[in-house]
């Protein structure tokens, strides 16, 4: 009995595997760089909506998002504060993971009690901000320039 031929697809096999391999050796680092900005580019842009016009950012916490707990003229400023401060922290790599705890924190009040419905993008910011706050800014960053300043002996 003679074994069966090969599959045309075991032709595929070895140039798969080095395109894997390939894949598995991209740097940390290189990967890092389109979290950080595509998260820190959300962020900014609603913060800069906010500010462009400050009676319609008030009106739209007032009447729309209806933050529990916290009146529109402290939800306001506390929202666009966070907005224009983290995404530069982000794009920097600077305390990159307390910047990501913060707007992962920021996108589950949204999620939980702003805009339920809007997971499907709300997951993607989470996923994003999950990676930066496990794995931090990467190599490519003022967190990782500091870290080697403060660890050398």
């Amino acid at each position: 009995m003679s074994p069966p031929p090969p599959s045309p697809l075991s032709s595929l096999r070895p140039p798969v595997k080095a395109v894997v391999a390939a894949l598995n050796h991209v740097p940390y680092a290189l990967l890092a760089l389109p979290l950080r900005f595509a998260v820190a580019t959300v962020f900014w842009n609603s913060g800069t909506t906010k500010l462009a016009d400050w009676g319609a950012t008030l009106q739209l916490f007032r009447e729309e998002y209806r933050v529990p707990l916290l009146p529109p003229e402290i939800a306001a400023p506390l929202a666009a504060s966070i907005e224009l401060t983290t995404p530069i922290l982000l794009v920097l790599g600077l305390l990159t993971r307390p910047a990501a705890a913060l707007l992962l924190g920021m996108t589950t009040f949204i999620e939980v009690f702003v805009y339920p419905l809007a997971w499907p993008t709300h997951i993607q910011w989470a996923a994003m901000l999950l990676v930066l706050l496990c794995r931090g800014a990467g190599g490519l960053s003022l967190d990782e320039l500091l870290s080697r300043l403060f660890d050398k002996p």
